[in-house]
């Protein structure tokens, strides 16, 4: 069980850590050969040149300026000057509001822990009770909630804080939805001209057997949306092109590499295996085979898009249909088109940037049974992976290596190493038990059909969160195997659970110390240090650049990763609102976290991350809604923890809290969520008059009618784009439709439903007198 001294060990090397990160960062980021690396954001706004291009030739890979070494922490507070207006206009209001994150974290905590340290600890250290009762315990554990003797009267202090912390928590997280759903409302009013603005994706469109897909789309729209449809792009299935395309982009990379290996050294053909990675197989020349490669798949893509272009079975039953105004298609995304709820489906479409187009592909029919598949997917990864996990947890301690390595007992049992093994490995190891989960998450998502980039990352993010929830924290503070924690939970009623769990929630502060400190601290400072891009960068510089352009492309600027980087903030929520009241001292490392991860990421913000999408912080209401979850955990946590104290008494007291934390979370679903779910009418119509004053002229069905054509299409380079593109027709006052069952009778078609109201005396037949 780690003492205070381990503590005070794994913060020294944390620290350290974090120290040499900062320090390596200042000194590399002044390196002009470095510049692209960790100033990308600037490169790509065209803002920033390459400082190697003139000065002396040592200067041109160097910085010999003495005075900006002297500087070297100058970034710190550069990174807080901008401000936040500023900030929205430079990087968006998604990377904006991710900030505010950190700082409710601030917000939030700093005066908890004020509160906590100066009330309850003295409360708690000011009793004898782990000393008398003759057990094993740590430093850390006097201060906690655990010192308190069985049915105290001194348990009311941390009822009262109970209540104060919660009422704290709820007030800034109400004034921080008010002020992020007026952000994202001025946002919206003020944001430039985009393709999603005026745009609707329609899924579920019904068979025809007398019009094709893009002929119904458009007679619908013209028929029940006739002063406000512009124009409509129909949704190709070009997954197996888009795959050729990517595999030819990538034979054409190798071909760059190999001829420009065989310009520095034209004495040797450079020569490759053809074989698995190149491991094995028949040696051949590279250079050759590369062109025979990008010749052969030069002719599959071009056979693919005839056949895509031509073949009608490629065309999904999905459609991105555009409108004369904002009003029209707030109008058509937030109603329903049909008498048929299950057809005709539209909701908003995301920004060109933002569609995933590989689901678009997938039949809407299946939707349903792929999102049950992963949900039963998801349940057995996250059983499972407490085996794992509760393995290294057994052998990250002096116990359990000293069992399985008894021959390590004389250098395990040395003082310094005692305390970096208690106070260092536990948190390590579960670092490197999740590496791989964001990836196995995010591909999860990506199976499950959701169709934007933004909304993967939200679900991944999602599932990221139960997980932490379930094994990092259930799973490190429960002991035993994975099946004995199973036997535990089946064997026990419901209202035992929160006791079970908050017997053991003291005993593992010092675990959650160290992982924070290992995640929080040294994690956060290896962030703004970007080795692997670093190493990336220059690899590609040296054996793959020949242009400036090609040096343009080997920059990696990243993105924030909403699906990794929000997930671990919730977790140190989760751990804050539950240590509060148990276990105080936790708290201080958490507000180190949240301070330094501000400062890094804001730097990351405006130097570096470039952000794929634009979601006007759409992630908003998922965000409140786990801290709110965390509240309610605590709470429920805190009652289990006292009934175990003998403070049954208590209950009745603390029952309210979850209550009045449920009906707080509902109230601000009710009152700013649709902020983030609907667009208001009035504030379409207010920006359609302003923008029609003043660009009265404009080409609007120019401007969107290859907004939402397939990436794979607009980067062709046989020219053959036109062909996709829908062939826009004259506008019409009647509405011309090629259903044989329209001329003879008033009755819609029988496939497509109530589609589209009969028009007998709109379409007279010329047959008829």
């Amino acid at each position: 069980m780690a003492t205070l001294a381990d503590i005070g060990v794994a913060a020294a090397l944390n620290i350290l850590s974090a120290i040499i990160f900062f320090v390596a960062f200042a000194i590399l980021r002044l390196q002009p050969f470095n510049d692209r690396v960790y100033f990308p954001k600037w490169y790509i706004k065209g803002l920033r040149s390459s400082p190697t291009h003139s000065g002396a030739f040592v200067s041109r890979f160097v910085n010999l300026d003495h005075q900006s070494y002297v500087r070297f922490l100058n970034w710190m507070p550069a990174a807080l000057q901008m401000p936040e207006p500023e900030l929205i206009e430079h990087a968006g209001l998604d990377s904006a509001v991710y900030l505010r994150i950190y700082l409710i974290g601030l917000k939030i905590f700093i005066p908890i822990a004020f509160l906590a340290l100066t009330v309850l600890v003295p409360v708690n250290v000011t009793n004898s009770t782990l000393k008398l009762a003759n057990v094993t315990y740590s430093d850390i554990d006097t201060l906690s909630i655990s010192n308190i003797p069985l049915g105290s009267p001194r348990f009311s202090a941390h009822i009262v804080m109970a209540y104060v912390f919660t009422f704290w928590t709820c007030y800034v997280l109400l004034k921080e939805y008010e002020v992020v759903a007026s952000m994202r409302l001025h946002f919206l009013s003020s944001e430039r001209r985009r393709p999603d603005q005026f745009t609707v994706l329609v899924r579920n469109v019904p068979p025809d057997p007398d019009e094709s897909i893009s002929e119904l789309v458009e007679h619908f729209f013209l028929v029940n949306h006739p002063d406000h449809y512009l124009t409509h792009q129909v949704v190709y299935n070009a997954n197996k092109l888009a795959s050729l395309v990517k595999e030819k982009e990538k034979a054409q990379n190798w071909l760059d590499y190999y001829e420009l290996k065989y310009s520095r050294n034209q004495s040797r053909r450079p020569i490759m295996k053809t074989g698995f990675l190149g491991c094995w197989g028949e040696k051949v020349d590279a250079i050759d085979h590369q062109k025979s490669e990008i010749e052969r798949l030069s002719k599959e893509i071009a056979e693919e898009r005839e056949m895509v272009t031509n073949d009608s079975k490629y065309i999904m039953p999905v459609a991105f249909v555009s409108f004369k105004t904002r009003w029209g298609a707030a109008v058509c995304a937030q109603t329903q088109q049909s008498r048929n709820p299950t057809i005709w489906l539209t909701e908003w479409a995301p920004e060109p940037c933002d569609v995933y187009w590989q689901n678009l592909a997938i039949p809407y029919v299946s939707l349903t049974v792929r999102r049950l598949i992963i949900a039963v997917a998801f349940f057995f990864l996250t059983f499972f992976f407490m085996i794992p996990i509760a393995f290294v947890q057994s052998l990250a301690n002096i116990e359990g290596i000293e069992n399985s390595a008894p021959f390590l007992k004389p250098i395990i049992e040395l003082k310094f190493i005692k305390s970096v093994i208690q106070g260092f490995l536990p948190g390590i190891a579960l670092e490197l038990f999740l590496i791989f989960l964001p990836a196995i998450l995010m591909m999860m998502s990506k199976v499950e059909g959701f169709i934007s980039l933004s909304s993967l990352e939200r679900r991944a993010a999602s599932g990221y969160y139960l997980f932490n929830f379930v094994n990092v924290f259930l799973g490190s503070i429960i002991t035993g195997t994975a099946f004995e924690q199973l036997h535990t939970f089946v064997n026990q009623s419901a209202n035992d659970i929160p006791k079970t769990i908050g017997v053991a929630i003291p005993m593992k502060a010092t675990f959650f110390i160290t992982y924070i400190m290992v995640d929080g601290w040294a994690g956060i400072a290896g962030e703004i240090l970007r080795l692997k891009p670093l190493i990336i960068f220059h690899l590609k510089n040296f054996f793959l650049v020949k242009t400036e352009k090609d040096r343009d492309d080997a920059m990696d600027s990243g993105s924030l990763g909403f699906n990794t980087g929000e997930p671990q903030i919730q977790f140190y929520f989760l751990l804050g609102l539950v240590y509060a009241v148990v276990t105080p001292i936790l708290l201080p490392f958490i507000i180190v976290f949240f301070a330094l991860a501000y400062v890094v990421f804001r730097h990351q913000i405006i130097n570096v991350y470039n952000q794929e999408y634009e979601s006007a912080a759409a992630f908003w209401p998922a965000v409140h809604g786990r801290i709110v979850t965390a509240l309610v955990i605590s709470q429920l946590l805190l009652m289990g923890l006292l009934s175990t104290k003998q403070a049954a008494q208590s209950t009745p007291f603390l029952i309210v809290l979850p209550v009045l934390t449920i009906w707080f979370h509902r109230f601000c679903k009710g009152r700013y969520e649709p902020a983030f779910a609907k667009y208001p009418l009035q504030e379409a119509m207010m920006k359609d008059t302003l923008e029609k004053a003043r660009e009265p002229n404009f080409n609007l069905k120019a401007y969107l009618q290859s907004a939402y054509i397939h990436p794979v299409f607009k980067a062709s380079e046989d020219g053959d784009d036109d062909d996709l593109i829908l062939k826009g027709e004259p506008e019409m006052v009647l509405v011309p439709t090629k259903r044989q069952s329209r001329r003879n009778t008033p009755l819609p078609s029988k496939i497509s439903g109530g589609s589209s109201p009969s028009l007998p005396e709109v379409i007279q037949d010329p047959q008829q007198p």
